[in-house]
């Protein structure tokens, strides 16, 4: 009898307690979804520096204990955002690149840059926070964001690449300085209306970036 009680008690498993339908590592990730959330909002209505560990915790309903849990600091929280709409932004045009192998590269092109655009664009927000934040933050941020420069230059230079296999073996300089002045003319365009503008589409966007990257294609062609 005995053993048969010590054995029913080794096969009982820990019961999770769930709150609200959610046990804690999902009440963990909705938490830092929250955090990310409130954020995004933050910063870019009111920049980063203009923001405090303590609004964040307001703006997402979660306490200061459950904030540390996921970052140790604003800047980790900051540097967690940015590699999450980074990851966004890259996998949106790999798609869109991956839809249009088959065209020619005027064609993928125009689809790769919409989509880019859109990526940033239909949420003003994540433009804000990784175009008009970014900047000057930190070390660890500015090293980021140099890494998300270098991805977006190997990924136009593997465009260039299945365009013309015969490219010339010094593509990577100049897709990374195309790639520069994209990130430039997206942050005109970010605070072209701050400065006073009247407010610019984002096909207007796209139209100067499609001009901007037709313009480098003419010069790589003119050069071979």
């Amino acid at each position: 009898m005995s053993r048969s009680k010590s054995a029913a008690s080794t096969d009982r498993t820990p019961v999770r307690r769930r709150i609200r339908g959610l046990d804690a590592d999902e009440r963990s990730a909705q938490r830092r979804r929250q955090l990310l959330t409130a954020a995004t909002e933050l910063f870019a209505r009111q920049s980063y520096s203009g923001t405090s560990i303590e609004q964040i915790c307001q703006q997402a309903f979660v306490g200061t204990k459950g904030f540390y849990d996921h970052f140790e600091s604003k800047e980790a929280c900051y540097t967690a955002l940015l590699e999450q709409i980074s990851t966004g932004i890259q996998q949106r045009v790999a798609e869109v690149a991956a839809d249009t192998a088959d065209a020619d590269w005027p064609t993928r092109r125009a689809a790769v840059l919409a989509a880019f655009v859109h990526a940033i664009a239909d949420d003003p927000r994540l433009a804000k926070v990784t175009f008009g934040e970014a900047g000057g933050i930190s070390p660890a941020v500015e090293a980021m964001r140099r890494s998300n420069r270098r991805w977006s230059a190997e990924f136009l230079k593997h465009q260039w690449l299945q365009a013309d296999p015969a490219e010339e073996p010094r593509l990577l300089a100049l897709a990374l300085a195309t790639i520069g002045g994209m990130f430039e003319l997206v942050a005109d365009w970010l605070h072209h209306h701050d400065d006073g503008g009247a407010p610019e589409s984002v096909d207007t966007l796209i139209a100067d970036l499609e001009r901007f990257v037709s313009v480098v294609d003419a010069g790589r062609a003119a050069i071979r």
